[in-house]
């Protein structure tokens, strides 16, 4: 008989493509996944997903409980919800900023999910606060906030989101563009476009340049993505942002983008809170659907645990 973790496997699998990043995802081990993974075929009959292919294929089994799966598991989070909020209350205000300047594109998506799920709880987007946020919290002005800056606090909560990779991102012409990985010396000659916070925060300067004790040959502050894009085809600098934020960019050949290093700058993104509030079940609800809607919206993202 199938259960509900059977169907979160399935889902996982198929969704992030590998059995080790779907192990991550659900907090488990690939051995302990693997397991359940041939219970399930076991008890089917037939196996799910085609063996030794990447991204993992679903067989026409795998299809028939991967279609169940999104049908099961999206009702059973609305039941579970639900049931919450007759227990702890629904009603509440969440008052919320970003700091990091690429978020658009899945934490619109998500306040959208949050929002049907929670329809008593005012979602006020602060736009005051667009570059230094984590202070508007501590002073009690803001409820959360999106950010890659943590700080050992006994005030504050950082719930991790979820991970990804810094890019260098350049114009198609540019000499560093055909390059396998970028190093700190590279970026001496460079224009560099970066947002206008302090350089310590940012994380080309934090864990590339810094340690190396490079610097670029000048830094142009710039206070929107789409603006440092622009600039960069215009070949009037190099810029480094997330990954996920210039994919688009890069398969229309408007950009070409590299590794920092040979293993590459990893980032990760949290959410910021007072620790009073993480016992409300929908600040639970945000981490959880902010999670989903990054998994589901965002290339090369992975889990944050």
């Amino acid at each position: 008989m199938l259960e509900i973790r059977h169907l979160k496997t399935i889902k996982a699998i198929a969704q992030l493509g590998t059995l080790a990043k779907a192990a991550d995802w659900l907090h488990t081990s690939s051995s302990a996944l693997s397991h359940q993974l041939k219970d399930i075929e076991g008890r089917i009959g037939n196996p799910l997903f085609v063996r030794k292919t990447t991204p993992v294929q679903l067989t026409a089994e795998g299809q028939i409980l991967l279609a169940l799966a999104d049908e099961i598991l999206p009702a059973l989070s609305h039941t579970e919800q639900k049931l919450q909020e007759l227990k702890q209350g629904n009603k509440g205000r969440l008052r919320l900023a970003i700091e990091c300047h690429s978020c658009f594109q899945w934490l619109m998506p998500a306040i959208s999910q949050f929002k049907q799920r929670w329809p008593l709880v005012n979602v006020e987007f602060n736009n005051d606060y667009m570059f230094d946020a984590l202070p508007g919290l501590e002073e009690g002005q803001l409820d959360l906030v999106i950010t890659a800056d943590t700080y050992p606090s006994e005030l504050m909560h950082f719930e991790p989101l979820f991970t990804f990779e810094m890019v260098l991102v350049t114009a198609p012409n540019h000499p560093l563009a055909d390059k396998k990985h970028i190093d700190p010396v590279d970026l001496q000659t460079e224009n560099l476009l970066v947002y206008p916070v302090n350089n310590e925060r940012l994380d080309v300067f934090k864990h590339f340049l810094l340690p190396a004790n490079v610097s670029p040959r000048s830094i142009k502050k710039v206070d929107q993505t789409l603006m440092i894009l622009q600039m960069v085809t215009a070949d009037m600098g190099v810029a480094v942002l997330p990954n996920w934020a210039v994919r688009e960019y890069e398969a229309q050949n408007l950009i070409k983008i590299c590794s920092l290093g040979k293993k590459g700058v990893q980032s990760k993104l949290y959410a910021a809170i007072k620790q009073r509030d993480t016992n409300k079940s929908y600040i639970q609800s945000f981490f959880d659907i902010s999670r989903e809607v990054s998994l589901q919206n965002l290339p090369d993202v992975q889990s944050a645990s």
